[in-house]
């Protein structure tokens, strides 16, 4: 269930933007797992520029993925609805590597009951994320994919994370030329 803090840059906050924007998030949940029963406040944040453009940055903290959009333009509820839009392509987006990462490792186990060799059962995706680079530092650990799609969901260059299989603190970063690199500790 999404709870809402809806706060406002040079705009007063109306009860009418105030339920135009939790109508229109709300939306999500449908993504959601309603068996978890997950909680998570979205943070909307409305900005009025001089100019009269009006942009719109959305943040929901959820367990295991942090989504944000922003989007500006020149009516505020286009930009709610421009954002909702954004969010919702990430979702689906997380969703979608998550069941190829699921059905990736049930292949690998169905291919290892059988005695195949696996490099004949993987799938070679031509959107596959490359790690072009690999650093090694002393620290802690996430799934790589599932990073860099974190820190491109939030729009940064690098993203620390904890390594799913090897217990330790990983970072991914953008390249100078538009690649990924990854930092593995031990």
């Amino acid at each position: 269930m999404l709870k809402f803090n809806v706060r406002g840059e040079n705009i007063e906050v109306t009860e009418a933007i105030r339920n135009y924007v939790e109508k229109r998030v709300s939306k999500l949940e449908k993504y959601f797992d309603k068996d978890q029963n997950i909680e998570a406040t979205a943070h909307v944040n409305l900005k009025v520029y001089a100019d009269k453009d009006a942009k719109v940055e959305v943040t929901i903290p959820l367990p295991y993925l942090v989504l944000r959009a922003e989007e500006t333009s020149h009516d505020l509820y286009a930009s709610i609805d421009l954002v909702v839009d954004k969010l919702e392509r990430q979702i689906r987006k997380f969703k979608t590597k998550i069941h190829r990462k699921q059905r990736e490792v049930s292949e690998k186990d169905l291919a290892a009951t059988f005695f195949i060799d696996t490099k004949d059962v993987e799938e070679h995706d031509e959107n596959e994320i490359e790690i072009v680079r690999t650093k090694r530092l002393s620290l802690k650990p996430m799934d790589s994919e599932e990073a860099i799609l974190q820190m491109n969901m939030l729009g940064h260059n690098f993203f620390i994370f904890e390594d799913a299989e090897t217990n330790g603190t990983s970072i991914v970063y953008v390249r100078k030329d538009g690649k990924y690199g990854l930092i593995e500790t031990d």
